[in-house]
């Protein structure tokens, strides 16, 4: 039987914002990328997409390489295809053509092997809309972590909020962490304790960052990317904040 995503969505509401957290696999190809020390590197490799039944691209060849335990920005105007990207990654939708997939290299920047398979248990990806995919009543349905069975995750509050994502990220450790916007819509102290938190992750994860707040998240990013109107996706420094 073929897997299929498996979209695990505990809530954390800080202030306006629910962030949700999803997990999925996806099985893709392989590319030669020279790295200097032994690792893994996370590759999109000209990825486009279209919309069933449509003309007309969201993403074209899009092209991303991250080395493990680094941080990835993309930045970029609403609209212009940030979101379906993230989607592509987390399994959500599939390429209309291009792969995804993870090369292991070794000391001499040589690949170890061909491309691997992602599991569901190595990516986790953070919504800025949880809604849109959340599967379970409870917050212990979707943790399954000790939490009251009564208390719906819609319902908490910023501190138990945060001790939340904490929690679920520490059962569920993604070898890729995919975050949609995890700074709007909170106020000054909740994204000071998400940054850090940020900044905690980057030490044992891979993550990749959707989010027009730069300035915040300036000093973690290894690597950025801007993403033009008509899904062209470029390298290129973060813009002076």
């Amino acid at each position: 039987m073929a897997s299929s995503p498996l979209i695990v969505s505990p809530v954390a509401v800080f202030g306006s914002t629910r962030i949700a957290t999803a997990k999925s696999c996806f099985r893709r190809s392989n590319l030669t990328f020279k790295v200097s020390c032994d690792l893994s590197c996370f590759q999109v490799k000209d990825v486009s997409y279209r919309p069933p039944g449509t003309q007309i691209n969201l993403l074209n060849e899009v092209n991303i390489s991250l080395p493990e335990k680094s941080f990835g920005l993309i930045f970029g105007r609403s609209g212009s295809g940030k979101t379906t990207l993230l989607q592509l990654i987390a399994g959500l939708s599939k390429p209309t053509s291009g792969s995804i997939y993870i090369q292991r290299y070794g000391n001499d920047g040589k690949a170890l092997q061909s491309s691997e398979e992602l599991t569901p248990e190595k990516v986790g990806i953070v919504f800025q809309f949880p809604e849109r995919y959340f599967v379970a009543d409870s917050v212990l349905e979707e943790v399954i972590f000790g939490w009251p069975r009564q208390r719906g995750g819609l319902q908490l509050k910023e501190l138990l909020a945060s001790k939340l994502q904490k929690a679920i990220i520490s059962v569920q450790i993604p070898d890729l962490l995919i975050l949609d916007e995890p700074l709007a819509g909170l106020d000054w102290k909740a994204r000071a304790d998400v940054v850090k938190l940020l900044k905690h992750l980057k030490k044992e994860l891979t993550l990749l960052v959707v989010s027009h707040d730069l300035k915040e998240l300036a000093p973690l990013v290894d690597r950025s990317w801007k993403m033009e109107i008509g899904g062209v996706l470029r390298e290129e420094p973060l813009p002076a904040c």
